[in-house]
């Protein structure tokens, strides 16, 4: 090689009768096999009409589920009515639907939070001096904690409609709740602080079952099928326990045909459609868009018992039903709302 030329690049060799470089091709590199992780797609913000209508679907159906469990309650007693509910939920569809694609864990959890901590604390917060009126509206308090555990858990975050909508529906609630006391309605702490126990268990369940259906499965159907077969055997022993041990087998024994009736509505109504669908827009959509729904529930049981029970709708309850619909009528539309106002600002300025 000449003397201050370049040094030459690996793989270079110099033809002997020829002073010009012969440069190896370089070896091509293998083509590699890139596996892309799929994310879940992310959450809506705005409810599709056809969620809208579903969601106050389930809003319905739980709040005339009160009616059933009223109806339910003259034969047989709470804890065995809540049993019969979660077992035929279970059966036979059990044997019909494979087992969703989530750990076991999560699913009794789900079960054993919706099912036994649920309705078990609440059924016993109302023995022990909670009435029943007013269990129904302290018990949406899961609202709050539902929202409060997905932004902690799940990383949800609220907007200013949310919190708006939310604190205009709570005080819809609030009015719903002085009439019952303003009516002579009282409570004992130990049933009051077990109702609270049970809405926190009902917003722990909701998280679960968000979690599950984002990281395992969506199919939320199976998994309140499948998870229903946790709550009958707890139930079962906390009626032997508090309700009269052979008495109450005996009340499920000799219920009549409209009792029976009444256990079914809750379980494929109330349970497989109410519980399935409401996990669903939970998936699908932000925690703080969906949980304010649930302060429709006492609106629609008071509704269902003045149609078909022909009790009466104070004007207090009313005024307390309709601050509950503007509240989910802002947490809805709010920020649409907002939007248009903040574009036309920005197109006149």
């Amino acid at each position: 090689m000449p003397r201050g030329a370049a040094k030459p690049a690996p793989g270079t060799r110099y033809n002997p009768g020829i002073r010009s470089p012969i440069t190896d091709p370089q070896p091509v590199p293998r083509p590699r096999l890139c596996i892309v992780h799929a994310e879940s797609s992310p959450l809506k913000t705005h409810l599709s009409l056809r969620d809208f209508a579903l969601t106050l679907a389930i809003v319905a159906v739980w709040g005339f589920s009160f009616v059933p469990i009223k109806v339910g309650l003259r034969e047989v007693p709470s804890f065995a009515l809540a049993a019969l509910r979660f077992l035929f939920a279970a059966v036979p569809l059990v044997f019909l639907i494979r087992r969703p694609r989530i750990p076991w864990r999560p699913l009794v959890a789900y079960g054993f939070l919706i099912g036994v901590c649920q309705f078990g604390l609440l059924f016993l917060g109302m023995k022990l001096g909670m009435p029943a009126g007013l269990s129904s509206l302290v018990i949406q308090v899961q609202v709050f904690f539902t929202i409060g555990l997905a932004i902690a858990f799940l990383g949800d975050r609220l907007h200013a409609q949310n919190v708006v909508g939310a604190a205009i529906a709570t005080a819809g609630i609030v009015l719903l709740a002085a009439y019952k006391l303003m009516g002579g309605a009282s409570a004992t702490f130990a049933g009051f602080a077990l109702v609270l126990v049970a809405a926190f268990a009902w917003a722990a369940g909701n998280v679960v079952a968000k979690r599950a259906a984002g990281e395992h499965s969506d199919d939320m159907f199976a998994l309140v099928v499948w998870s229903s077969l946790v709550p009958p055997l707890p139930l079962a022993a906390l009626s032997y326990a508090f309700e009269g041990g052979p008495a109450a087998w005996q009340a499920v024994v000799s219920a009549s045909a409209i009792t029976w009736a009444s256990v079914l509505f809750l379980a494929w109504g109330a349970t497989l459609f109410g519980f399935a669908s409401w996990a669903g827009l939970l998936h699908r959509y932000p925690t703080g868009l969906i949980s304010p729904f649930a302060l429709l529930i006492p609106v629609s049981g008071l509704a269902s018992g003045a149609l078909f029970l022909g009790e009466s709708l104070a004007p207090l309850q009313a005024a307390g039903g309709l601050l509950v619909f503007a509240g989910l009528a802002v947490n809805v539309y709010g920020g649409r709302l907002l939007a248009r106002i903040r574009v036309r600002r920005m197109a006149r300025s």
